[in-house]
């Protein structure tokens, strides 16, 4: 009963209302969005015309050479460094790259050294950034291969080179879980509001007329706070694969979505409890849960990590015992919870 009541009264809570709307709007339009949010997940993803590049320096051929192999970066060869100088002031060129040989740090023998000037102040400049970069990788494996025959060890390979969308990258690890795991956080912080409210508002009394104790009070806004997240999820998901954007082992996902959600709930109506005051309460709220799951990067496999695993359905033994690990994280912490709640003294309220 209880958590049904809650569970209606978020229509009336409007700062919820429009945190759903906006995650709607991103799944249900995520393939227009995808391609937008990608160029700031990886720049280089985005077609951005010819970069010219003024080359110069007596290692330039080289440097020309790398260029010519790598598809939108003109490279326009200076005699003179004054000249190409003069034309990267004047915005003639997007960048200037002067290449010279130089005596090699930690033997006989010369090396390269490119130094690079890229123009501020601009969002083309990290597309620039992103071409001038892949043109000096080039000349790395150019050089690496060419020297091969003077190295008396053999070097380690370099991993070759794919061919990769990076909208498959920025879909499964950042778009797909910022949509699961929102829900989790939302239902914490409404598990914090429906508390503290009842007891700045004085209603929690009323509610235990029923008669119910705090602890019943605490388990039905739980449950209907936990449940929420799961469902909210599983919309996502389906919103998702209409924009063929397709997720599996769904069912899997969502038991990991629940098991957060019961994690940040139950921290949510510790604090609850613990402060009953919203304000304090939801500030430690965030606090709390930005230093839980910041920390939670230095597990053997992220929760994030998981979620894309999960979705590509590349999962391995550490992804289901991640899940099952944080399945049981939930059920302790919230067995500890209750035991808090029920020590907690409702007449003091």
């Amino acid at each position: 009963m209880i958590a049904r009541r809650d569970v209606r009264s978020l229509s009336r809570e409007k700062t919820i209302v429009l945190a759903l709307l906006i995650q709607l709007f991103v799944a249900g339009f995520s393939s227009f969005l995808v391609v937008g949010l990608t160029s700031l997940y990886d720049p280089g993803a985005v077609a951005a015309g010819e970069v010219e590049v003024a080359v110069t320096g007596d290692a330039r051929d080289a440097l020309l050479e790398a260029a010519d192999e790598r598809d939108g970066t003109d490279a326009i060869e200076y005699d003179e460094p004054s000249s190409a100088q003069i034309a990267f002031e004047q915005r003639r060129v997007d960048a200037l790259l002067a290449a010279n040989y130089v005596d090699a740090a930690d033997g006989p023998g010369r090396a390269i050294a490119v130094t690079a000037s890229i123009p501020e102040g601009s969002i083309r400049s990290t597309l620039i950034v992103v071409n001038v970069r892949r043109t000096l990788e080039t000349l790395e494996r150019q050089e690496r291969f060419e020297r091969a025959g003077s190295l008396e060890n053999d070097p380690v390979p370099l991993p070759p080179e794919i061919s990769a969308s990076p909208y498959f990258g920025f879909t499964y690890t950042v778009l797909l879980p910022l949509l699961l795991f929102l829900p989790a956080f939302i239902s914490g912080s409404v598990a914090v509001d429906t508390i503290t409210e009842e007891m700045e508002r004085g209603t929690l009394e009323l509610l235990r007329v029923a008669p119910v104790s705090l602890l019943d009070i605490v388990d039905g806004k739980a449950l209907g706070m936990t449940l929420l997240a799961p469902v909210q999820s599983l919309l996502w998901i389906v919103l998702l694969s209409g924009n063929g954007i397709n997720v599996a082992n769904v069912s899997v996902i969502l038991l990991f979505v629940t098991a957060v959600a019961a994690l940040v709930v139950t921290i949510g109506v510790v604090l609850g409890v613990a402060t009953g005051k919203r304000r304090p309460a939801q500030l430690l709220y965030s606090v709390v849960t930005l230093v839980v799951f910041g920390a939670a990067v230095v597990l053997p496999e992220p929760p994030a990590t998981t979620i894309a695993k999960l979705a590509v359905d590349s999962p391995t033994l550490s992804t289901y015992a991640t899940v099952w690990a944080t399945f049981g994280a939930a059920i302790v912490a919230y067995a500890v919870a209750r035991k808090y709640v029920g020590s907690v003294d409702a007449s003091a309220f």
